[in-house]
Parts: C-alpha cells; sequence; structure tokens
C-alpha cells in the first residue's frame, strides 16, 4: 500500500526584509512546529525550503515556498505533483486579516478570502479543497478620525512587540492543530481548536 503523504505549507515572503512582518506569519509557524519536531527546513527544490519527517506513521513534508507569497502556487504545485499528494493532505498555514491577533482558526476549504498567496495556490491546484490554519492579524486600525494604514503596507510592516507576543503565546497551539489535523483528520482538529 502507498504510503499517505501530507504536504503541511507555510506562507511568507522570502529575505531578511520580511522576516518578521505579518505577512510571514505561515513561515513563522512552521519554523516553529519544524523546531518542535527536529526537522529543519534546510533541504531546498522547486524553489521551496522543505524537509520530511515521519509523525503518526504517515509521511510528512513541511515546505515553506520562496517564490514571494502572490507565486506561492508554483511551488506547492510541483511538490504535489511529484510526491503525488491529494488537495485533502494538503494544510496551509497563512496570515488572516479577518481573525484579530493572535486568533488562530482551522478550516477545511473555502475561497481566497483576498489573500494572495492563497489565490495563487488555488490556480495552480485547480480547486480549493485544501484545509488551511488561518493566523489573525487584524486589521489596521483607524485612531482619531485618521484613515487606517493601506492593507498592503500593513501586511507587509513588522509585528509590534505586543502583536509578537501574543503571536508566539499561540505558537503551541497551531504546532497541536499540525498534529491533530495529522493525527485525526481536519474536523477533529476543527472540533478541537475553533473552539478554544
Amino acid at each position: 500500500m502507498a504510503d499517505t503523504v501530507f504536504l503541511i505549507v507555510g506562507l511568507g515572503n522570502p529575505g531578511s526584509r520580511y522576516a518578521l512582518t505579518r505577512h510571514n506569519a505561515g513561515f513563522l509557524a512552521i519554523d516553529h512546529f519544524a523546531d518542535t519536531v527536529g526537522c529543519g527546513l534546510t533541504s531546498t527544490k522547486w524553489q521551496g525550503e522543505y524537509c520530511r519527517l515521519r509523525l503518526a506513521g504517515s509521511s510528512v513534508i513541511l515546505l515553506k515556498p520562496q517564490t514571494y507569497m502572490n507565486r506561492s502556487g508554483e511551488c506547492v504545485a510541483r511538490f504535489v505533483d511529484y510526491f503525488r499528494i491529494s488537495r485533502e493532505r494538503i494544510l496551509v498555514l497563512h496570515d488572516d486579516l479577518d481573525l484579530p491577533a493572535g486568533r488562530i482558526k482551522v478550516v477545511a476549504r473555502g475561497g481566497a478570502g483576498g489573500h494572495n498567496g492563497i489565490r495563487s495556490i488555488i490556480r495552480y491546484l485547480g480547486g480549493s479543497d485544501f484545509a488551511r490554519i488561518k493566523i489573525g492579524i487584524g486589521r489596521p486600525p483607524a485612531g482619531d478620525g485618521a484613515t487606517a494604514m493601506p492593507v498592503e503596507r500593513w501586511v507587509l510592516a513588522r509585528f509590534s512587540e505586543q502583536e509578537l507576543a501574543v503571536f508566539e503565546e499561540n505558537l503551541e497551539k497551531t504546532d497541536r492543530a499540525i498534529r491533530l489535523y495529522i493525527e485525526q483528520g481536519i474536523d477533529a482538529c476543527m472540533n478541537e481548536i475553533n473552539r478554544r
């Protein structure tokens, strides 16, 4: 019987310039999980940094596309095609403007919701039926009658110290969500993570 292969993708932009920006929440979360399971994302292939490990009897690939956010689908599709991974075995971690900073939400499928990385993956995979862990970054605040920072600038700006502290507090929850997804499936993952 063929081995079940899971692809866990963290979205972000490569390079030190983007390292602690809100748009790199997916990179930061997958790096933390990789550290937790002792799998350094040190291999490179098809414009992606990745590592392979076994978890709960399954083969797991952790991937960070290095194509920049709006072309993430190119890299993801190459891994999916080569390793013959079904969309039901793909989990994508990404930032989400519509969730408050620090909130984590797991969904089984859905549209792009304005996220260019997700839009690219949907386009290259030819469908949107893959799971996501949405990591809340909130929307730019508008204060004292001033207009809010444009969304494009907000997502590419660095986390504030307070936001980063909240984000780091939730990394264990993100790790738990990844493990649940692999070990018990998307329904069990949503049931536990989304009710917290």
